[in-house]
Parts: C-alpha cells; sequence; structure tokens
C-alpha cells in the first residue's frame, strides 16, 4: 500500500528511510512546540497575552500534525509544517497591541459590543481570514504560476540562501556566532562554554557519519549532543570550580536546560483557545493591513521553503515543481486550522530539508513527521528538553545549510541579469533574517535589471506583476510591522 501510494521504489527509497526522513524533520523543528506557546502567552517577553501557554501548546501539535498529514497524503512532498518563526513574533509584537489599541479606542467611544472580547480573538481571527485568502489563492492555481515564474537561477539562489540563513540560525543557538550592540553578528569570545562544546561535539558526530554515508548520521548527531548535554548537566556542579566560572555559569546549559525527570504528561486542553477567534471584529478596519500582511508573510516564506527544498531535493521537472497546488493547498489549510485551534501562521517550514538530506523523498516523511507531532503532547518533558535547548539540533542545521550550499554551482554566473538578483536573492534573505523579505528584495531587482540589460522580454508578465506587489509590501505593509 505504501508503495503504491508513495511511489518509493521509483522515488529512489525505502520505508526505513522516510522513517527516518521525518523523525530527523520532526527532531529539528520539535523547538517550535516549546517556543510558539512561550511567545503567544507572552512568557518569551515578559507580559501576559491572555493566551494559556498548554493550550497553545497542544494547538501547535495538533494543527501542525493536521496540515503535515495533508502534505505527506495529498500533495505527497516530505516537508512538513508548523506555526511559523516570525510570523509568531508580528502577532505578539504587533497585531496584538494594535488590536488592543483599538478595543480600547472603541471602549472610549461608549462602543460596549467590543465588550467580551479580547485582543488575542482578533489576533486569530486576524489569522483566520488570510488563512482563507491564502487557500482561496492556491485553488485559483495563482501561487502555483508564482512558482512557475520563478527562473531557474533564482531558485538555486533561494535555496542556497535558506541554506545560508539555517546555518546561521544553527551557529546562534549554539552561541557560536552572537550580536553585541556594536556589531550585529561576531565569533563568541566564550568558545569554552558547554554550549560551544554540545554543538561541536554535535557538529563531528554527524559530519563523520554523514561523511561515511552512514544512514540517520544526522539523528545519532542530535541524540549524542543531547546525552551530552544531560551528562554535562550533571557533572559540572560536581567538579570544584568549575560550576562557578562565569563561561559556565552563564551558559544555556546551566541557565535554561534542565534534564527531563519524567518521559509521559497528559497533553493540555485546547479549550482555552479552540475556536476562540473574533471573525466579526477581526474586519474592523485598522486590522484590514494586518490580514494583508499576514497574507504576504505566508505566501512569501512558503513560496522561498517550497522552491529551496525542491531545487535541493530535485523535485523540479522542466521549471515545474509537479503537484505544487496541493502542497501550497495543504499550507493554506493549516493556517485556517491553526487559527480555530488557537495558534498564528502555519506555514512549510525551512527545517524540512534536514529530514530531505537524511534521504527523504516522498510523503511517508511527512506522514511521519505529523504522526510524530500527534504523539509528542504525551511526551512533553521530553520534547521541551530538547527543544528548549538550541546547542542540541544546531549541528543538525549547520549540515543542511551545507549541503544546500551546493545550488550556487547551478546559478547562470556568467549571466548578469541572472547572477545579481540572484545573489542579492540569497544575502537578502540572511542578512534581513528573513526570507521572506530576501525574496521580496530578489524578486523586485530581477525584472528592473533584465530590463535595464534590454531583456525585459525574457521575464514573465507574472514577475512584473510580482515585483509591483513585493515592493508594496515593503514600503507599507513592513511600516505597520515595524
Amino acid at each position: 500500500m505504501l508503495e503504491r501510494w508513495f511511489q518509493l521504489r521509483e522515488q529512489g527509497t525505502s520505508v526505513s528511510r522516510e522513517l527516518l526522513a521525518g523523525l530527523t524533520t520532526f527532531l529539528t523543528m520539535a523547538y517550535i512546540i516549546v517556543v510558539q506557546p512561550q511567545v503567544l502567552s507572552g512568557k518569551m517577553f515578559g507580559i501576559e497575552t491572555g493566551m494559556d501557554f498548554g493550550a497553545v501548546t497542544t494547538a501547535t501539535c495538533f494543527s501542525a500534525a493536521l496540515a503535515t498529514l495533508i502534505m505527506g497524503l495529498y500533495a505527497r512532498y516530505p516537508i512538513a509544517l508548523a506555526p511559523g518563526m516570525g510570523e509568531n513574533f508580528v502577532f505578539v509584537l504587533s497585531l496584538l497591541p494594535a488590536a488592543s489599541a483599538w478595543l480600547q479606542h472603541e471602549l472610549q467611544a461608549g462602543r460596549t459590543q467590543v465588550m467580551g472580547t479580547s485582543a488575542w480573538s482578533i489576533g486569530l481571527g486576524v489569522i483566520f481570514y488570510s488563512g482563507v485568502l491564502f487557500l482561496i489563492l492556491s485553488l485559483l492555481g495563482v501561487r502555483e504560476r508564482l512558482l512557475e515564474a520563478v527562473s531557474p537561477s533564482m531558485r538555486n539562489a533561494i535555496a542556497a540562501g535558506i541554506g545560508l540563513f539555517i546555518a546561521l540560525l544553527g551557529l546562534q543557538g549554539a552561541s557560536v556566532i552572537i550580536g553585541t550592540p556594536g556589531q550585529i553578528v561576531k565569533l563568541s569570545p566564550r568558545l569554552t562554554s558547554p554550549d560551544v562544546i554540545v554543538f561541536f561535539v554535535g557538529l563531528l558526530v554527524t559530519a563523520g557519519f554523514y561523511a561515511r554515508r552512514i544512514p540517520g548520521a544526522i539523528v545519532i548527531g542530535i541524540v549524542t549532543a543531547a546525552l551530552l548535554a544531560v551528562g554535562l548537566r550533571y557533572v559540572i556542579p560536581l567538579i570544584p570550580g568549575v560550576a562557578e566560572a562565569e563561561v559556565v555559569r552563564q551558559s544555556q546549559l546551566m541557565t535554561r536546560f534542565v534534564p527531563s525527570g519524567q518521559f509521559f504528561s497528559s497533553p493540555p486542553s485546547m479549550a482555552p483557545t479552540f475556536a476562540k477567534m473574533d471573525l466579526i471584529h477581526a474586519l474592523a478596519i485598522p486590522m484590514i493591513p494586518y490580514i494583508l500582511i499576514f497574507l504576504f508573510m505566508d505566501l512569501f516564506d512558503t513560496l522561498g521553503t517550497l522552491v529551496g527544498v525542491s531545487e535541493q531535493a530535485g523535485f523540479i521537472r522542466d521549471n515545474r515543481i509537479p503537484r505544487a497546488k496541493q502542497a501550497l493547498t495543504a499550507d493554506a489549510i493549516g493556517t485556517v486550522a491553526g487559527a480555530v485551534c488557537g495558534t498564528s501562521t502555519v506555514t512549510s517550514f525551512i527545517e524540512s530539508a534536514a529530514g530531505i538530506e537524511q534521504g527523504g523523498r516522498t510523503g511517508l516523511t511527512a506522514v511521519t513527521a505529523a504522526i510524530l507531532f500527534l504523539v509528542a503532547p504525551f511526551f512533553y518533558p521530553l520534547i521541551e528538553m530538547v527543544g528548549s535547548y538550541p546547542p542540541i539540533t544546531a549541528a543538525a542545521l549547520l549540515i543542511v545549510g551545507s549541503m544546500m550550499m551546493k545550488n550556487v554551482l547551478k546559478i547562470e554566473w556568467n549571466d548578469a541579469t541572472e547572477a545579481i538578483p540572484a545573489f542579492v536573492t540569497m544575502t537578502g534573505i540572511v542578512f534581513s533574517y528573513s526570507i521572506a523579505d530576501g525574496l521580496a528584495l530578489g524578486f523586485i531587482v530581477y525584472p528592473l535589471v533584465k530590463v535595464l540589460a534590454g531583456k525585459g522580454r525574457d521575464v514573465p508578465w507574472l514577475m512584473y506583476g510580482l515585483a509591483v506587489v513585493l515592493l508594496a509590501y515593503l514600503v507599507f505593509a513592513k511600516a505597520h510591522m515595524g
């Protein structure tokens, strides 16, 4: 049955390889299970948004599982989905304050009909509407035509840019690369930190097994790093003088990492957030820009991820991504379902590249990840332990990033009209710290360079329209996001 549905032999894979790839993808994105409730509840920022931490945790797992399952069974791609990083921060730091200010204004004006609602309920309504619009665009095939309009050089630039971005996330998570007030990024002076040691051990183990083409190299590296972290957390306090050293005392290992004392727990209820979106007040005029903002963010985050991982896995045929409409529809349904469950925009995750690099080539990889998301709430103590300590999975991100960089070889560097926009895209993704913003910069530059070089007719008309829309996104929508 699995062979018939997923065509495993045709894709050059096997059930065991797909299961391992699904596990790898899940482990590299498991952090969202912990981070998402921390962000939406406001605990990460020392504020109270009113959203229940436990409910958001379960909502995150359920919405991720549903969307990923649709991706695996309907689109049959090894891509996992979950509430997006970036969108969740905009939700809490931009949308909720705007909704709260509007509510205060309405109450002061004596409009008592807004009583009984909340900023976060309105926010979920905004997410719901952006997801519905997203779904309509997907069903009409608009997003699929956008994908087909992207040149091979730009597609490969997106993949390489995402690879660099993934690597940066890994190095930052491991505290190897840090930022300071006078310097955006620099090498940490505390390379003897336990965090860095856990990262480098995981990196060397992963790289060594990967170089020897041993299946499960990334998973082996993650497990090794996790075991080392647990060991160090218990051993360091027993060594006289070591635990008191500043580099140890201020490390993530000693301040954030707590080895799990149990394996199982009952999943928290979704009741506090389930179906609590305010669909009426989400259509208030001040909220309309935010519907468009989240629509754009999801649209281009997904565009970048789908193109990047498809290029990496070799899915693209004749400049087209097969079953792109199904993949995009799965993403849109995930956002709508996420809003109903009580979480922010659900989108395709760039961490899916880890499972693809592990050998995942079919929807069975996604189905495996989806099942693990459903099971995750029952193992919350362990997931929290791994996901809350970035150095454990940092090496996996760096290895995947290095593998995705091979796509730069496929860029037409001898053609300046392809090379320059491609370079702008790659660097834009990294330096703007956003896939969506990097794509916007590259896609605006692409048609302009072509026109200036006298090659305007080589650009699909859709790329011109996309450039105009993206320019409006950067000029107007970004202004609302801060």
